[in-house]
């Protein structure tokens, strides 16, 4: 479609539409970004999640063990 200069009205409508697609598709990076940025961010907070429970899992078990093993000299010495 050639543009005639003589109708400014067209002119504009397509300058319009060109200037709306633009804006359209810049946000539409923008948002594409922020997705990956984000999700980027609730992988790392999902493994550090993760790392935390299984470090709380690992001192509890280790809590749980001294305790049997602290009762179990407790009765040894008590037995004697």
């Amino acid at each position: 479609m050639l543009l005639n200069p003589f109708c400014p009205f067209s002119s504009a409508q397509i300058l319009g539409l060109k200037a709306t697609v633009a804006l359209l598709l810049t946000l539409l990076i923008k948002a594409k970004i922020r997705i990956t940025a984000f999700s980027a961010l609730g992988i790392f907070l999902l493994l550090l999640q993760t790392l935390v429970f299984l470090a709380a899992g690992g001192g509890l078990v280790l809590a749980v063990g001294g305790a049997a093993l602290f009762a179990g000299q407790q009765r040894r010495t008590q037995a004697k």
